[in-house]
């Protein structure tokens, strides 16, 4: 797949993503760099000021989000927005969230150095807190700016004990004035965003990108049980209450409940494992997992969900065991506008693409933006699919590829035809 004209600045882009994975770097290629950690401040910083140098208006709101601002001819009108995240897990890569941003940063940039003025405002955001892994729930900055935050948010804390609130005036926000950094529905037009794959798909067809036709909804579940420990060498096996055996039997059956249709894209996955008191002869007493499920058919995700609530019933009343189930996140599936799919499809012709869609299995930002406004997602060719890895590696060409057809579909969309 090869574009013989590149619109944008191959070269000044390569370098700002090379550049921004050296603040958090670990592993050689990784990063660590959380939400509200010292190493994202020093990140946004330089972004900030990426956005500084393209002569945007720039400002990071009280929810940790960044966000620079493309002037438009009428600056009242339902703002476009570009976004993704530059947080990162704890053992990640260094184009997760990153290429998105950055790519924007581009598209607005070049647009100016071509004289190109949007009809209405683009705004470049980089939300805080997508991943979700320091305070156990994702997506923090974009479900802030619409005003869909849970009541206990900032009461949620790391490992070490700090709160979101704490984190978050330490990094110079203010959480008593959350309400301000808010948008109302009416001041959003679209959204776009550009992300690396994480899957093998694209590799596999062996092309450079693809278009997102939707996001499958995650399901987040902590679950605890709790049972009786014992000494491991004279408790006879049918009178324990073993938790750890009772989870294994509910994660064993949440795999076979994910694979009941092998022609369905649901996944479902136990990421987090956690007992007490976690000793060679001591019949474990609490265990505490987490379960990941995810479909793109909220109906079926439904049902699965309650096969596993069920499991989990029947488990714990087998082997004398109490049980939690705890909702930690409850995203519906969304599909991506159909215009917007049609209008990557027409420059896709415009640029000489052929570009498949596809389905995202991992949310992104983008399932947030849906309820406020039609969105639309591109996706960046990964190797082997690998993500959340610092192996994660994704080519400049190609990362270019995809931020041309950004560019393009951002100025079909902003300007007058």
């Amino acid at each position: 797949m090869v574009i013989n004209q590149l619109t944008i600045n191959e070269t000044r882009l390569s370098n700002r993503i090379h550049e921004l994975a050296k603040v958090g770097k670990i592993g050689g290629t990784g990063v660590c760099r959380l939400a509200l950690s010292e190493e994202y401040k020093v990140g946004l910083k330089l972004v900030q000021q990426w956005m500084v140098d393209a002569g945007l208006e720039t400002k990071i709101d009280h929810f940790g989000n960044l966000i620079g601002r493309l002037e438009g001819k009428y600056p009242d009108e339902p703002v476009h927005m570009i976004g993704s995240h530059i947080d990162s897990q704890p053992y990640g890569g260094r184009f997760d969230g990153s290429i998105g941003v950055l790519g924007g940063l581009e598209v607005v940039q070049t647009m100016q150095e071509h004289n190109i003025v949007p009809e209405r405002p683009v705004e470049i955001i980089s939300f805080c807190d997508e991943e979700g892994h320091r305070f156990g729930k994702g997506l923090f900055g974009v479900r802030g700016i619409l005003g869909k935050l849970d009541p206990d948010e900032l009461e949620r804390t790391d490992k070490d004990g700090i709160s979101r609130k704490e984190a978050l005036t330490t990094f110079g926000c203010d959480p008593n004035r959350l309400h301000e950094s808010e948008y109302t529905l009416e001041t959003i037009g679209s959204y776009l965003e550009m992300h690396i794959e994480q899957g093998p798909y694209l590799e596999a067809k062996d092309v450079s990108v693809g278009i997102v036709s939707g996001i499958a909804g995650p399901l987040w579940l902590t679950i605890e049980l709790s049972g009786f420990a014992g000494h491991a060498g004279s408790v006879p096996m049918q009178l324990r209450n073993d938790a750890l055996f009772g989870a294994s039997k509910i994660i064993t059956a949440l795999n076979d409940i994910v694979q009941t249709d092998l022609d369905a894209p649901t996944v479902g996955t136990v990421g987090n494992l956690e007992v007490f008191p976690n000793a060679r002869s001591i019949i474990p007493e609490k265990v505490r997992f987490t379960v990941d499920l995810r479909d793109i058919n909220k109906e079926r995700r439904d049902r699965y969900e309650q096969q596993l609530c069920d499991c989990i019933t029947n488990v714990a009343n087998e082997n004398g065991l109490q049980y939690e189930i705890r909702e930690d996140t409850n995203t519906a599936p969304k599909y991506c506008e159909s215009e917007i799919i049609h209008t990557m499809q027409e420059v896709s012709k415009q640029i000489e693409l052929d570009i498949p869609v596809l389905m995202s299995g991992p949310f992104h930002d983008a399932i947030v933006m849906a309820d406020a406004c039609d969105y639309g997602m591109i996706f960046v060719r990964c190797k082997e699919g690998i993500s959340h890895n610092p192996m994660e590696y994704a080519r400049d060409e190609d990362i270019s590829i995809g931020t041309e057809l950004l560019l393009q579909t951002t100025i079909n969309m902003t300007t007058s035809k």
